[in-house]
């Protein structure tokens, strides 16, 4: 597959995702975006990161975060972190992200375990809902073999305390992860919330948000098409159950656990997520919906103090931090 700088893309617009280039014969160009290794384990910074396979033969892994000390009488809520770029681009590795999960970590007071999975179109939904799944059982091998498993993580987290967190796309696999693990025996882990940070759904009709976002600088409204015709299964529309939770209720999520649902009234999302969220409502879920006036898609990225505010929030919702 072929990769082009960013700097060449389209100069008709700043969004990232419309300097995708989609090719006859259904491969991809994606634009490039600076990847950030891992600490390392012999670090003196406050947060330290190490890379481990998942899947060789999907080219999965999982990078893994701590706090640099760590507390001194307790273990740490486990958190697994699943990125956004709409299925189609970016990385656990990518620089924002990769920052953005130090950041929280170091805000949470959480061992934060985040997700290399496969990108669409090569690997088009539900792919990154498998490795997903995957990831939640590898976290529970890890609870069921002490001494054998990866010593961060046996040494370290606390299995009763794990979270599925996502972003944007990230959301949208950490409610359909969520959704799949209802019908799976994890113990011994317990999987206490899901944490839903503007999560990436959509639908044919247009909502008011949406209708708006023609020019939006993040994710402008043929880029949000260009997305879900790349990720999702061939032939199907913006109303299959992927992209649209409201059109078909699942009946596992009356076994959801808690939802943290995370929204910006600058989003061209919110008008979803607020659906989303009152769909969860409707249907007995325990629900914290948080919409704040002003910001925009991916904002956290962007903007230290968004970040720092949203991390606070989730520390509330896992009731940790340091």
């Amino acid at each position: 597959m072929e990769h082009v700088c960013a700097e060449n893309a389209s100069s008709k617009s700043t969004s990232f995702f419309l300097q995708i280039v989609e090719h006859p014969d259904g491969t991809v160009t994606r634009p490039v975006s600076p990847l950030a290794p891992p600490s390392g384990e012999q670090s003196d910074a406050p947060v330290i990161s190490k890379d481990v396979p998942l899947n060789p033969t999907n080219n999965t892994w999982l990078r893994i975060y701590r706090p640099n000390p760590l507390p001194p009488t307790r273990k740490l809520p486990v958190v697994i972190y699943f990125h956004g770029g709409g299925f189609v681009i970016f990385s656990a590795a990518s620089a924002f992200y990769h920052n953005s999960c130090e950041a929280m970590t170091r805000a949470v007071c959480a061992l934060v375990i985040s997700l290399e999975y496969r990108l669409a179109p090569e690997h088009r939904l539900p792919a990154a809902y498998e490795d997903a799944v995957e990831t939640v059982l590898w976290v529970q091998s890890q609870a069921r073999d002490p001494t054998g498993g990866d010593p961060w993580v046996t040494g370290h987290g606390d299995f009763s305390r794990c979270f599925l967190m996502g972003s944007s796309a990230g959301a949208n696999m950490a409610y359909h992860a969520g959704l799949l693990a209802t019908a799976l025996e994890l113990l011994p882990l317990r999987l206490l919330g899901l944490i839903l940070n503007q999560p990436y759904f959509g639908g044919v009709e247009r909502t008011p948000s949406e209708t708006r976002s023609e020019e939006d600088i993040i994710l402008p409204l043929r880029a949000n098409d260009m997305l879900w015709h790349l990720a999702l299964p061939k032939g199907a529309d913006r109303d299959h159950e992927f992209c649209n939770p409201a059109v078909a209720v699942p009946p596992e999520l009356r076994h959801l656990p808690k939802c943290l649902v995370k929204g910006f009234e600058g989003d061209p999302l919110v008008d979803r997520q607020r659906e989303f969220a009152k769909m969860l409502e409707r249907e007995g879920a325990s629900v914290v919906a948080l919409f704040d006036e002003g910001g925009f898609h991916a904002v956290e990225l962007f903007d230290p103090a968004t970040a720092e505010a949203l991390f606070a929030e989730v520390r509330q919702f896992i009731s940790g931090g340091c």
